[in-house]
């Protein structure tokens, strides 16, 4: 079964750095504006860039995920041939059961990616939001003859030092990766979007297998072995909005953006939807002693306190005289009557009694996590 592309998203981390809200779901699950989850962009990239064979690599608390992506058809991807496949680790004939990174996931899953014997691997990763043609990179990809294409972005002079970064000659061929170097030449920042010319990919981690080589992770090992063996190695310049959630700050500030109506991600573009999975549920309501101002109230939501400037996920309830500002509330999640909720991330279906306070202060982001009680009675009363 042939195939231009076959799409990989890495969807197994752990997103330590989330804390609370990844201690049971996995990093991609992680609800996000209202109504989404986060690997909701890249299966939309991908859907919408025509790419209709998509990979969904799992490991890490998977049951969420696998539930929410089903068999893709809310983005497309219930095909007869090709479609959304859930990928998780099994236990191979040399006993591995667990991935050990990024590459040793595509390796453990080389028998998938040769059903369709696509020209190009795209890899990508289940936690960032943006908007992105995948097609128009393929297509740079083929017109370099790159064996490897990674999509970078400039970043400010001060933060590079924060990142992965692809140093180029004058046409854009990579002759130089520096992780996260002290004085960077550089503020090109690598993605975490590669392209593999699959033939020579599949080569390089079959031959590493067979020698027992360290070959388990793309940033550490694939693309300086890649440049260590002068391989066409390109860059694809990215030049609109793209966000990395992986810390509590950074889920705040990227849903805080999405209050934008002029965002740059421009969610309201027909011409390229974010899908996800609905939830069919009633219609929000908003009570006469409700204010609400700047927010995203979704369905099933019950509102009789303040909102301002914030988001309210689906079938989330505010009691009368409560007040929740510069806050995201996700799915299921009750607040009782005369709470002070603030600069804070609110887990799924946590419970928020009556008059508790939570404020997100010295810089810092209140969190609380899935399932969790504020206030009131505890799981030992």
């Amino acid at each position: 079964m042939k195939t231009d592309a076959v799409a990989m998203i890495l969807a197994g981390g752990q997103g330590s750095r989330l804390g609370k809200l990844t201690k049971q779901t996995a990093k991609p699950a992680v609800p996000f504006g209202g109504n989404y989850r986060i690997i909701d962009f890249a299966l939309s990239n991908s859907a919408n860039s025509n790419i209709n064979t998509v990979g969904v690599v799992t490991q890490y608390q998977p049951l969420v995920l696998n539930e929410h992506v089903g068999n893709g058809e809310n983005w497309g991807l219930n095909r007869h041939k090709g479609g959304a496949t859930i990928l998780q680790p099994y236990s191979s004939v040399d006993g591995e059961k667990f991935f050990k990174g990024t590459a040793h996931a595509i390796y453990q899953n080389i028998d998938f990616i040769d059903m369709y014997d696509p020209e190009v691997v795209v890899i990508l990763s289940g936690d960032h939001i943006y908007k992105m043609d995948y097609e128009a990179m393929i297509d740079f990809h083929k017109e370099k003859n790159a064996l490897l294409t990674i999509a970078v972005m400039e970043v400010p002079w001060e933060e590079a030092s924060r990142f992965g970064i692809m140093n180029t000659d004058e046409t854009g061929r990579i002759v130089e990766f520096e992780e996260k170097p002290a004085e960077p030449k550089s503020n090109l920042a690598s993605m975490g979007i590669y392209i593999f010319t699959w033939k020579r990919l599949k080569k390089y981690l079959k031959d590493n297998a067979a020698k027992g080589t360290e070959f388990s992770d793309f940033g550490h090992h694939v693309i300086p072995t890649y440049l260590r063996n002068s391989e066409a190695v390109y860059a694809y310049n990215f030049e609109d909005y793209w966000k990395d959630v992986g810390t509590i700050e950074s889920l705040w500030e990227a849903n805080m953006e999405f209050l934008d109506p002029h965002h740059e991600l421009n969610i309201r573009d027909s011409s390229w939807r974010i899908y996800s999975k609905m939830q069919n549920t009633t219609p929000q309501q908003i009570t006469k002693t409700a204010e609400v101002h700047d927010s995203m109230i979704t369905d099933g939501c019950y509102v009789a306190g303040d909102v301002e400037h914030s988001i309210l996920s689906n079938n989330v309830k505010v009691g009368k005289g409560s007040v929740v500002k510069d806050s995201v509330i996700m799915p299921g999640t009750v607040i009782g009557e005369n709470c002070h909720i603030e600069k804070a991330i609110i887990g799924e279906n946590a419970n928020i009694y009556d008059g508790a306070e939570l404020v997100g202060e010295l810089g810092k982001i209140a969190v609380v996590g899935n399932g969790e009680k504020i206030g009131g009675y505890t799981d030992e009363d």
